[in-house]
């Protein structure tokens, strides 16, 4: 089994994560932010990575360094458990409608870390949560996780349904990606042998 964990601990967050790539989609989200723990549930649920999230930050400051310190820990965690990234499928694409909205997520596990965001929010806020704050959970998620991650929203009206399609696209493209090719189980799929560094 492919698993992760990480302990994160600074002045202004303390994040335990464990994963578990070839799981079932189940999860144990806490961060005290309760859109950022639905979105969460639903990168597991659909990518059937199993996680397990306890954060707690300064969330009487605002939500900004629980959300991309989360980020960060889930990346590492997701890296750790990757290791090699042998026999891996390496890229993985997902179109993610949700009712109105549609998004495009992909990505390539590649370890040279990369966050293209083309996404507007119609709104400032999802519940109590800014939505700038989403970018820099992915891109946090990215740099930690070793991915070039590109996010699209096409089009959509409602704030929550993108940031939505969003995760979900996300844990589709990771499912793909993750996966062991059967074709070349034992090797890195990479021209150059190793995964990361100058291209």
């Amino acid at each position: 089994m492919r698993t992760g964990s990480v302990e994160r601990t600074t002045k202004e967050t303390a994040i335990a994560v464990e994963i578990n790539l070839d799981g079932t989609g189940v999860s144990e989200i806490t961060t005290g932010i309760g859109f950022l723990d639905h979105m969460l549930e639903q990168l597991s649920r659909h990518s059937l990575i199993d996680i397990k999230v306890e954060a707690k930050g300064d969330l009487h400051i605002d939500f900004h360094h629980t959300t991309e310190d989360s980020g960060i820990a889930l990346g590492e965690a997701f890296s750790k458990a990757l290791g090699d990234r042998k026999g891996i499928r390496r890229f993985g694409s997902a179109l993610s409608p949700m009712d109105e909205t549609l998004s495009r997520v992909s990505l390539d596990c590649s370890n040279r870390p990369h966050l293209v965001w083309r996404v507007v929010f119609p709104t400032p806020k999802v519940g109590e949560m800014d939505t700038e704050l989403f970018k820099e959970w992915f891109a946090a998620f990215a740099q930690s996780a070793g991915l070039t991650l590109h996010v699209e929203n096409f089009y959509g009206e409602n704030s929550h349904h993108i940031v939505e399609s969003c995760f979900k696209g996300l844990a589709r493209a990771l499912r793909e990606a993750i996966e062991i090719d059967p074709r070349r189980s034992a090797d890195i799929p990479s021209t150059k042998g190793v995964l990361g560094g100058s291209l």
